[in-house]
């Protein structure tokens, strides 16, 4: 999963990088929510919105999902009849600590968007 051969400052660099290019597109610096957000409409592939409250926090866990996926800790399972994407849980995400979580999403949305550049 996390490359052992990046060092830390390789890894911040990356994500720097990363958020510039996001801050050049949408105007602003986004935050881990809004990252989430972003791909789990991308994910779902039905444009930009309007969303309620409900389907945001929805979009969000398919963002997170689907990055955990790029790991194997989910997999989709199917579509819905509405479009939208369920996954479950293949094998148990490791327990971390708040700044260990954030760094294991951090590294995951890297992943998603070099694979997103890939395509």
């Amino acid at each position: 999963m996390l490359n052992p051969q990046e060092t830390e400052a390789q890894f911040e660099h990356r994500w720097w990088e990363l958020m510039t290019e996001l801050r050049q597109r949408f105007g602003k610096k986004p935050d881990l929510n809004a990252l989430l957000l972003l791909i789990g409409v991308q994910e779902l592939g039905q444009g930009a919105g309007p969303f309620s409250k409900e389907q945001k926090q929805d979009l969000m866990h398919i963002a997170t999902c689907k990055l955990f996926s790029l790991s194997g800790y989910y997999e989709l399972e199917r579509i819905d009849e509405d479009g939208w994407p369920h996954y479950r849980l293949a094998k148990p995400v490791p327990f971390a600590n708040l700044k260990e979580q954030e760094r294991m999403l951090r590294w995951h949305i890297l992943e998603y968007f070099a694979q997103q550049e890939d395509e």
